[in-house]
């Protein structure tokens, strides 16, 4: 699968982009149709919540796209909790096309 990572207004990390590479492979093992995947990376400043790590992923698979976005105290929370509710979405959209 193909993975393209926009780090907005942040540095490019590696570490960061192989902890989701990581994370999207296990979805890839469990779901063989995903073409490809889309990360964005960004951090709000602000007051509520306070540096806020935001991260959104969206796959690319037969039918509709599948989108994920979280907000959490740091990317890696963040990249998690979006791979699981993309696995969540995936799992429903692999049981609707069993039932036909």
């Amino acid at each position: 699968m193909e993975a393209i990572y926009q780090f907005v207004h942040l540095e490019s990390s590696d570490s960061l982009k192989d902890f989701t590479q990581q994370k999207l492979e296990k979805l890839e093992n469990k779901f063989d149709q995903i073409i490809s995947a889309e990360v964005h990376f960004r951090k709000q400043e602000g007051n509520e919540p306070p540096n806020a790590f935001i991260c959104n992923i969206s796959l690319s698979v037969p039918g509709p796209n599948v989108f994920a976005e979280s907000t959490k105290d740091s990317f890696e929370a963040a990249i998690a909790d979006c791979v699981k509710e993309l696995d969540r979405q995936l799992t429903k959209k692999k049981e609707q096309i069993r039932t036909y």
